[in-house]
């Protein structure tokens, strides 16, 4: 019983989350520094979700293959690399440490 009510929650929850936003006016949205941080919090947050599924099991702070697939589509990000080959390199680097360390 306190599954389904977990989930009442969280879906009033969205909705109220998603009314608020229908309800803001927009001269409060068009401002320059309100659009300038809606632009760059999406990239924030897919960062410190990512940092936090490399680095941490747990409360412990890790260093395992997953890092080393970070830091390998980290450089090819830098060689300008297209998206996907980014993620390949990213997989086989990954999986080839694991392959090594077990």
């Amino acid at each position: 019983m306190n599954t389904w009510l977990a989930i009442g929650a969280t879906a009033l929850g969205c909705y109220a989350v998603k009314l608020a936003g229908l309800l803001v006016p927009a001269s409060a949205v068009e401002r320059p520094l309100v659009k300038k941080l809606a632009a760059l919090l999406p990239v924030a947050l897919l960062a410190a979700l990512t940092a936090q599924q490399t680095f941490a099991d747990g409360h412990a702070l890790v260093l395992d293959a997953r890092a080393a697939g970070v830091a390998a589509a980290a450089v090819a990000l830098l060689l300008r690399a297209p998206f996907l080959v980014v993620v390949a390199v990213a997989v086989v680097v990954t999986a080839g440490v694991r392959a090594l360390t077990g």
